[in-house]
């Protein structure tokens, strides 16, 4: 492996942390985060955001995972399939990573979803829907127990449980070389850039 390539202070190769559980289909980015809150010029307050209108009416909590003290802290999303579809607004994303989330578990995910997801250092991984359920029903009978998602070998344990996952190679690679981060990686070659800033003409005053 090329040391060039790698960013040890960027790696992530192992996310270990309790799970909230939410085994839905389909929950799009509106879901997420309302559209109402896009109107904000930053990030900042995303967290607060997550699932709002499900979470709340009328300035009540209602019944929700997000809204359920056995899971706060919780690090790691269980979800159901083609999760983050809908529009591609990056505030979902941003709002689940402000949120406190390291980790996405489900049987699909929406690729525009998955790729803001990667630029914040949010890892998704990919298992089949019944171990889905099942990491789900482990989650909600027993909020306490760790997962461990193992990037380097592929797999997810729970308990005594070991689960296969699945990643594009890229992706996968991506972050067990701490080069997930695109802003970071470039920085790495700051004497390449200075050399393009010179040969652009247009940047000559």
């Amino acid at each position: 492996m090329n040391n060039k390539f790698i960013i040890p202070e960027k790696q992530i190769i192992t996310i270990t942390g309790r799970a909230i559980p939410k085994p839905a289909s389909d929950q799009n980015t509106d879901d997420i985060v309302p559209a109402r809150f896009l109107k904000e010029i930053t990030f900042a307050n995303m967290g607060k955001y997550v699932y709002a209108d499900e979470r709340f009416k009328e300035g009540k909590s209602l019944d929700h995972p997000f809204n359920d003290k056995r899971y706060k802290g919780a690090t790691i999303l269980i979800v159901g399939s083609n999760y983050g579809c809908g529009s591609s607004r990056e505030h979902a994303p941003q709002a689940l990573a402000r949120y406190g989330l390291k980790a996405i578990i489900a049987p699909s995910f929406a690729e525009i979803f998955v790729g803001n997801c990667t630029s914040l250092g949010v890892v998704c991984v990919s298992i089949k829907a019944k171990d889905v359920l099942e990491l789900c029903e482990v989650a909600e009978k027993n909020p306490d127990i760790i997962l461990k998602i193992d990037l380097a070998n592929k797999l997810i344990k729970c308990g005594e449980r070991t689960i296969d996952l699945e990643m594009p190679e890229g992706r996968r690679q991506a972050f067990l070389n701490g080069t997930w981060d695109a802003l970071e990686l470039l920085k790495q070659n700051e004497k390449g850039i200075r050399k393009i800033e010179k040969a652009l003409p247009y940047l000559k005053f």
